[in-house]
């Protein structure tokens, strides 16, 4: 007896949905690399943002590869991660919508509250280079299935 093939479909929209649960999103526009300005994030509010190669995110565009790398911190002892991804790679955008941010903040987690994020606003902004901060509406995203890891 021939068995079947069965289609399971992915929903983006869900998937997506179910990511963006519970968190915050930072534009920043600071022309510098992502290393240096992960090193002044790191001394400023005490973090220990990393690099993670598990989740760089790489998009095919025009029959070449882009990727975009991730920094990651985990708050101890707290559920509330932060992720800085870097929004160019070899004059492609991650969201292509913001060409004019050179990084995007995700704050995931149950404590991502608005006095985090004003607080979290201010530190970046005595980062020199930085020229602008501004939270980012999830409703004003096209490409949110980009920031999906």
């Amino acid at each position: 007896m021939a068995e079947r093939g069965i289609k399971l479909l992915l929903d983006n929209q869900e998937v997506t949905d179910v990511f963006f649960e519970e968190t915050k999103l930072l534009g920043i526009m600071a022309p510098l690399r992502d290393y240096l300005f992960c090193w002044h994030i790191n001394e400023i509010l005490g973090m220990d943002l990393r690099m993670n190669n598990d989740i760089e995110i790489q998009l095919t565009r025009k029959k070449r590869n882009y990727f975009f790398r991730v920094y990651e911190f985990g708050v101890p002892t707290r559920s509330l991660s932060h992720f800085v991804y870097n929004n160019q790679f070899d004059g492609e955008y991650l969201l292509p919508e913001f060409k004019h941010l050179d990084f995007l903040w995700l704050m995931k987690g149950e404590e991502a509250g608005d006095e985090m994020v004003n607080e979290t606003m201010a530190a970046i902004r005595s980062i020199p280079g930085v020229q602008l901060v501004l939270e980012l509406s999830h409703e004003k995203i096209k490409n949110k299935e980009h920031l999906v890891f």
